[in-house]
């Protein structure tokens, strides 16, 4: 038998941040994992074309290996509010890359693109389970300002409506303030 030892190999992959295309929208399932937000994912798009939304996605040789959605107007003005306050959400990042600081830059991405489009603030949501998410946003410069009952629903990818319970803080930063 080969006695084989273990070699540390050291890689380097180029990240680019950017707005999502349509050819991304598959990929965002993530081979299956998150095929339920496909419905999702497509109404995000065309929100997106129409300027409601932006999509930003971490890309890594074509496959969006993270992804941020700003919401740029909302009926519920202390949520999003077009030309004053933008709110962040669906932030998530593939395992294999957490912990390397994709998500704080697609955070700060968020942040650039809204702050040239005159917006002053910025809201994000934690889940009041995900403690690790409110003390990456805090580190950040974010702050509580009110907690939200986290109920929403959205229509799976076999057309049956999803309800979600997901009690959040809801927290703020004030872009011209960096």
């Amino acid at each position: 038998m080969t006695t084989f030892h273990e070699r540390k190999v050291s890689l380097s992959v180029d990240i680019v941040l950017r707005l999502a295309r349509r050819s991304d929208l598959s990929k965002l399932e993530w081979y299956g994992q998150y095929s339920h937000f496909r419905a999702v994912y497509r109404r995000t798009f065309q929100e997106m074309q129409s300027g409601n939304r932006l999509m930003i996605v971490a890309d890594c040789q074509d496959f969006p290996i993270g992804q941020i959605f700003v919401q740029l107007r909302s009926q519920e003005r202390h949520i999003a509010q077009d030309g004053l306050r933008a709110y962040l959400y669906s932030l998530r990042v593939m395992e294999m890359f957490r912990g390397l600081g994709v998500g704080s830059r697609l955070i700060r991405e968020a942040e650039s693109l809204v702050s040239s489009m005159s917006y002053t603030w910025v809201a994000i949501a934690a889940a009041k389970t995900n403690p690790k998410a409110r003390r990456l946003y805090e580190r950040m410069g974010y702050y509580v300002f009110a907690d939200d009952p986290g109920e929403w629903s959205y229509t799976d990818h076999r057309n049956i409506v999803q309800y979600v319970h997901d009690p959040c803080w809801l927290l703020e930063k004030n872009l011209r303030l960096r």
